[in-house]
This record gives structure tokens, C-alpha cells and sequence, in this order.
């Protein structure tokens, strides 16, 4: 995943962008970098690797020698960035979030006109790169954003900083946001809504599907209209956002107790006490405990002082190991009692089963488990929200295999997708045994999708149904 912030000001802009990126950490883990703009000194970037340190302790210095009235910058789990760049269009930076499907295709094409040669990273193009070549294949920014968002195959959403402006892209189908905020002697733009409130900025407003605006320092311009259509990710309420962020004016914490209260609704069982996965499934939690009248209670701390987040290193091993050793019993809350418990999701299904027998090795007496989303039946093509390789690392593909002697068809996986089918049926208690629950009871996709109170045909579900 990833986020990014933008800001122009009146004078130097370098704090407010310094803080705004910083409130992005929750989404990235690996790569961070900023890029400013002055008028008498002109561009200045710098790119620092997060994985073992936080982005304020990394960019300390730069917050301090930096200085400029535009800038950009941005939290990645992936590729570098933002980067300069110098093209027909002048110098600019770029940073950009989203999935390229098509890169392969785009990079020989690019190269088969003999316009462009790209530096490789680990055996893979740049798909930050990548997007500011397709733009200078046009005559203007306008136009190359535009090319650029139709040509991807996935999302793209993008900040190209230029001495003129900033220029702000949302992806075309609005799969993942992009807000402004404004204040008197400036504007910002930024992935999440809450990242500006405290620099002194109020809302300004959301742009649309497809929407391009420019913006210094004394006004914003629409340079594209917003489009008709929308898929934006609903895996942004339930996981990806923080607690006090909002998307299309629907408030993250309010959708994950409207999660949790409709997951109560259907529920049959009478546990002693609920509980949250920390930190996403907290929300969910006291949603569900609210509806149903069962205690809210923590029966394991995450200790995050100094533990990195869960899925920071390569190796699923690691991850493993320092997500389970992130949690610490409190014993009281545990022995002897029935417990339930709300993850956001089941994606391998590995790091629950630790957190299942962690509970039972403390003395549980049962362990319910009522994940905040659908079975994940496909792998997301819109978002790099997992570094799954294969469809089969989900545990949802490996239990339709098992059940059904051979990799599934379309038609099949559509069958388990139902949750008033026999199939979907016996996935799901293929898995609960699979993983030592007491009892597994997904959130259905109606119910999820009336949590989030949008127009259900404006979300994306394709990782739950495969509808695109």
C-alpha cells in the first residue's frame, strides 16, 4: 500500500510536509522520501529506507535543511519515491500509489518507440518511473496524467510537483482517495483526511473518480471533471484506514461499529467477554459488544514501543514470529473464560492460529473467531495490500482445493462466495478446524456493504466476489 501528501504555502511549506507524510506510517513500512520546490533554489529530494527506524527519526535532518513552497512525499511498502525526473515537460517530481498490472506491456512499449530507458530495482521497473514516462509521452501534464490513468491496467492516483504547482490525480475509478484541505496561506492534498486537521488545515473536499486539480499556494484548479463512476476499496474502512479517517464522507470508526453491530445481529453464541485483534479489530469489537450486550474487554496487550509492524519483514516466518510475540496475556481476562474474538480479516490464516493457541496455551476455555469482512477468495488486483504471491497463499483457495480435489473454476469459487450456499458452508468449517477455533462465523458482503452506507455499487469487492 502507501500514502502521500502534498502542500503548497505562502512560505515554507517543508513542516506541514514534514508531519503530513509522517501521519501516512500506518500504510508503509519499507520506503519513504520528500521533494520540495523553491523558488531560489529549486528542486531538493531525499529517499530513506523505514524498515528499521520510523519516518520522523529518518527525515529529521531533511526537515531542517529542506526548504521550499511546494512539496511532495509519500510512505511506500514498495519502490522508492517520489522521484525527480527531466523531460520535455521540464523537471518535475512525481509520487504515486496503486497496482500496475500491465508494466510489462507499457515499459516495451515505451522502449519499442525509443523514447525512454528505465533503471531497474531488483529486476523490476520503477512504477513510479513507469508512470512519469508514460506522462512525457504527451505534449502537455494535462494530457500525460490523463494517458496515464487510462493506459494502467489496476489504479493509479498520483502528486506531480512542478515549479508551477502540484498537480493532483485521483484514480479513475476512485479506488483509492485523494482529499484537500486548505488553510490561510496554503492548500494540501493528501491520501488520508485526518493527516492535515492538526497542521491547521480544514476540509476542502474530496476529489472525484478520474478528477485532476493544480494547486499553489493562493487557489486549486479543476483541469479534469471527476467521472460518473466510483469502485473505491472497501478494504480501506475495514483495515487500511485509520481510526480517524474518513472516505466519501464515511467516518472509518463509525463503519467498524456498524461492522461489529450487524456481525452481533447473526450471532448465536454467549461468549464471556469480546475482544479486537489490536489494533483494526478493536472497532469492530466494541460495535459487536455494544449491539449485544457481551463485556468489551483487551485479554492481550500489544506491546508496540518498539516491535515493527507485523508484516514489515520478507520472510512469513518472521512475520509470524513477531506478530505473536507482540502480544502480551493479561491472564485474568483469559482463564476459564469463552472468548470472542474480531480480526479484520483471514488472509493466510497463519498469525490467528498463533493468536488462537497463544489464548488457549493462557488458559481460554473457547476461542470464537467473527473476522470483520467476507472469505477472501481472490487476490486483489487494484492494490498491493498483501505481498502475496499466489491466490493459493489465501487459506480460503487451499480449503476449495482440498474440498474439491482440483483447483476451483470461476463458476465454483462463486459458489463458495455465497454464504447461504452447502459450499461455502463447509469452507468455512474446513477452516475453523484447520486454524483451532471454537467456532468461525465471517461478516457477510450485504451486511458489510450496508456498514459502509454508500451505494453498494460505488465498492470494490472483487478480493470477496471477484466482481470487477
Amino acid at each position: 500500500m502507501g500514502g502521500f501528501f502534498g502542500a503548497a504555502s505562502q512560505t515554507d511549506c517543508v513542516f506541514d510536509l514534514f508531519f503530513g507524510i509522517d501521519y501516512h506510517s500506518h500504510l508503509g513500512t519499507r520506503r519513504a522520501g520528500m521533494a520540495v520546490y523553491s523558488p531560489e533554489t529549486g528542486f531538493d529530494k531525499a529517499i530513506h529506507n523505514i524498515e528499521n527506524a520510523p519516518f520522523r527519526t529518518k527525515f529529521t535532518t531533511e526537515s531542517q535543511s529542506m526548504h521550499g513552497t511546494l512539496g511532495i512525499g509519500c510512505i511506500s511498502d514498495y519502490e522508492a519515491q517520489p522521484i525527480l525526473v527531466r523531460s520535455h515537460h521540464g523537471t518535475f517530481a512525481i509520487t504515486t500509489i496503486g497496482k500496475i498490472n500491465n508494466a510489462n506491456e507499457i515499459v516495451e512499449d515505451i522502449i519499442g518507440r525509443g523514447t525512454h530507458f528505465f533503471e531497474m530495482q531488483n529486476g523490476e521497473v520503477n512504477p513510479t518511473e513507469l508512470v512519469a514516462a508514460i506522462i512525457d509521452q504527451k505534449e502537455n501534464f494535462i494530457d500525460g496524467i490523463r494517458y496515464a490513468q487510462e493506459v494502467v491496467d489496476g489504479s493509479l492516483s498520483m502528486l506531480v510537483l512542478t515549479p508551477r504547482g502540484i498537480y493532483a490525480a485521483r484514480d479513475k475509478l476512485g479506488r483509492t482517495p485523494v482529499v484537500l484541505g486548505q488553510k490561510e496561506d496554503g492548500y494540501c492534498a493528501s491520501f488520508e483526511s485526518f493527516a492535515y486537521l492538526n497542521l491547521g488545515y480544514h476540509d476542502l473536499r474530496e476529489l472525484g473518480p478520474g478528477e485532476v486539480v493544480v494547486f499553489d499556494a493562493d487557489h486549486v484548479q479543476t483541469l479534469v471533471a471527476p467521472g460518473k463512476k466510483m469502485k473505491i476499496c472497501t478494504f480501506l474502512w475495514v483495515y487500511y484506514g485509520y481510526p480517524s479517517s474518513s472516505y466519501e464522507g464515511i467516518s472509518v470508526e463509525s463503519m467498524r461499529y456498524n461492522c461489529g453491530r450487524a456481525l452481533a445481529r447473526r450471532d448465536n453464541v454467549h461468549p464471556d467477554i469480546v475482544a479486537g485483534v489490536p489494533d483494526s479489530g478493536i472497532a469492530h469489537a466494541i460495535g459487536y459488544a455494544n449491539e449485544s450486550g457481551v463485556p468489551f474487554s483487551r485479554p492481550f496487550i500489544k506491546y508496540t514501543p518498539t516491535w515493527p509492524r507485523s508484516f514489515m519483514p520478507t520472510h512469513q516466518s518472521k512475520r509470524d514470529l513477531i506478530a505473536k510475540m507482540k502480544l502480551i496475556p493479561v491472564h485474568d481476562l483469559i482463564e476459564g473464560k469463552s472468548l470472542l474474538l474480531i480480526d479484520d480479516s483471514i488472509v493466510r490464516g497463519t498469525q490467528l492460529r498463533e493468536t488462537t493457541e497463544f489464548l488457549y496455551a493462557s488458559g481460554a476455555k473457547e476461542v470464537h473467531i467473527r473476522p470483520a469482512c467476507p472469505p477472501l477468495l481472490f487476490g486483489c488486483k487494484y492494490l498491493n495490500f498483501s505481498r502475496s504471491t499466489s491466490e493459493m497463499e489465501l487459506i480460503t483457495r487451499r480449503v476449495i482445493k482440498e474440498l474439491e480435489g482440483c483447483d476451483p473454476d470461476r463458476a465454483t469459487l462463486e459458489e463458495y462466495a455465497d454464504p447461504d450456499s452447502e459450499k461455502y458452508r463447509k469452507m468455512v468449517e474446513k477452516i475453523g478446524e484447520k486454524l483451532h477455533f471454537t467456532t468461525l462465523h465471517y461478516h457477510r458482503l450485504d451486511d458489510m456493504m450496508e456498514s459502509v452506507g454508500i451505494d453498494a455499487d460505488c465498492l470494490c469487492t472483487y478480493c470477496w466476489n471477484g466482481k470487477e
